[in-house]
């Protein structure tokens, strides 16, 4: 930089600040991504689609991430949609990706109520199996996907979302109807048996409402009493411009890590529309309507992700990884049911928004 441009840099700071405004200097090096950023924090990642790995977003993704996260090729359905065929092709090209591009990779998600396929619960003349065939198949299905990763695929997300919303304690799910509560134990114990090293995780949403939260302390403290090797839970993240408060937020990371495990945000987008996000889309949008990304909604999501993420370096200790739910705003699952959001750190033409500086100066 020589002398004049300095000069310049520095007057412009200067009178920043003669004028009463805040001025921080950002660092911009165009060679480094979050990764980088937060190399010395934690591992950031992304959900991504067969799709993107083969267009324009792979080197945003190599660029930015260290790890990635199947958004649907894992799950039960899409990877074992009959009881004696398995789809590999997209999750195998995703691990692929991931070891050609060494990034990691956090499997999603062995046993889950949503994408399980019907006949996983259905005998052949159409009604419910046993409690003994149901966990049967649940063991044949995890110790084959993850015999097949075995060393590629770090972390699991063994059991997804099986926390009621309601004030009751388990989801009501075939899971729970057949096996009772004994299926979150198992699918632990399958998932480990297949392979000892990786780090298994409980996966769930709305972890910073007080009473769920209650709830899913409650389920791990049970588990880890019993001696399940569950090791990490996981914190979808999936919010809003005015959720979580920081309280809230901050009391989850405690209570978490209190018994010892590994805390994850694992699906984390910030909705620009208000409300409790959790794991469903906001209600009340109106497709009718265009949409577009005011600059009061930059604002708002600004200052949503300028919070957690000081959040997230302030408890660097316990938290070891955070993963957002897709790679920018040209494709996100918020879109499936209402008007577009924008709810990521790319906009739809893959360029950073004002929003990522905030997440990366510190």
């Amino acid at each position: 930089m020589n002398f004049k441009l300095k000069l310049f840099l520095f007057s412009g700071a200067s009178a920043l600040c003669i004028a009463g405004l805040s001025w921080r200097p950002v660092s911009i090096d165009s060679d480094k991504g979050l990764k980088d950023y937060y190399k010395k924090y934690f591992t950031l990642g992304v959900a991504v689609t067969p799709r993107e790995l083969h267009s324009e977003e792979s080197s945003l993704i190599t660029k930015e991430f260290g790890s990635i996260t199947p958004e649907n090729a894992m799950k039960m359905g899409p990877i074992h949609p009959e009881e004696n065929r398995f789809y590999w092709r997209d999750a195998d090209s995703i691990v692929a990706f991931a070891q050609r591009n060494h990034l990691k990779v956090r499997g999603h998600t062995l046993c889950w109520h949503a994408q399980a396929p019907g006949w996983m619960f259905k005998d052949s003349l159409g009604k419910d199996v046993s409690k003994e065939v149901l966990l049967e198949r649940l063991h044949k299905h995890i110790n084959t996907v993850v015999s097949r990763y075995k060393g590629k695929i770090y972390a699991w997300d063994v059991v997804n979302e099986a926390i009621a919303d309601d004030t009751t304690f388990l989801r009501k799910t075939k899971w729970t109807q057949i096996t009772g509560d004994e299926f979150i134990s198992k699918a632990f114990e399958y998932a480990h048996e297949a392979d000892p090293k990786a780090v298994l995780f409980y996966n769930d949403y709305n972890t910073e409402q007080p009473a769920k939260r209650e709830k899913i302390y409650k389920l791990l403290k049970g588990l880890l009493a019993k001696g399940v090797p569950v090791k990490g839970v996981g914190l979808q993240a999936h919010w809003s411009v005015n959720n979580p408060s920081r309280e809230e937020l901050e009391k989850s990371i405690q209570m978490f890590s209190s018994l010892g495990l590994q805390v994850q945000f694992t699906e984390l987008d910030i909705s620009v529309y208000a409300g409790r996000q959790g794991g469903q889309l906001i209600n009340g949008e109106r497709p009718q309507e265009k949409a577009v990304f005011t600059p009061e909604m930059e604002q708002q999501q600004l200052e949503k992700y300028k919070m957690v993420f000081d959040v997230f370096r302030k408890y660097r200790k316990n938290i070891t990884g955070v993963t957002f739910w897709n790679v920018s705003d040209r494709y996100t699952w918020l879109d499936g049911r209402g008007r577009k959001n924008f709810p990521l750190l790319f906009d739809t033409n893959l360029k950073p928004k004002k929003a990522y500086w905030e997440v990366v100066n510190f």
